[in-house]
């Protein structure tokens, strides 16, 4: 497997993708989680446009898609019941999703972009368990409870090397 970045001739894998995990959510307790159809195609055009998204590819085949980002990102400015454990330069996942067709993808993911940056945020629903499993297995540190910009709670981790 290796990573790179995603170009707008991924667009159609990486929706079906995308669709597929809001599927899989739903039918694994998820039901509140990447509603309305977020993440739609406006954003992750977006994410294309300014180099953030990033593919997980096996030969030709795409296994994987994950928004990436070295910086301050304003979902991660405050936190609520605990705490950053660190407030060094960090980098963000967001919207990381696997095709299912291969495992180990999530983590070849999550573990790629710790090798760009020590330090790694990321959050998600009270109600993604098997993400939740995913980010311990993989040494995030469960550090409180952060709101998006539309008030949504989420569960914060954050990995330091």
């Amino acid at each position: 497997m290796e990573i790179r970045r995603t170009v707008i001739d991924d667009l159609d894998k990486v929706m079906e993708i995308y669709d597929d995990a809001r599927r899989f959510m739903r039918d694994n307790g998820n039901a509140n989680q990447w509603i309305n159809g977020y993440p739609n195609i406006e954003l992750i055009k977006q994410d294309i446009y300014e180099e953030k998204s990033y593919v997980c590819v096996d030969g030709n085949e795409i296994l994987g898609v994950f928004y990436f980002s070295i910086g301050p990102d304003p979902t991660y400015l405050n936190i609520y019941e605990g705490d950053w454990l660190t407030d060094a330069p960090y980098g963000v996942v967001h919207r990381i999703a696997s095709s299912g067709r291969q495992k180990g993808v999530a983590s070849y993911c999550l573990n790629w972009c710790f090798d760009k940056c020590p330090n790694i945020k990321i959050d998600t629903h009270k109600d993604n368990i098997i993400m939740q499993n995913l980010l311990m297995k993989n040494g995030f540190t469960r550090c409180g409870i952060i709101y998006l910009e539309d008030g949504a709670e989420r569960i914060a981790y954050q990995k330091v090397h």
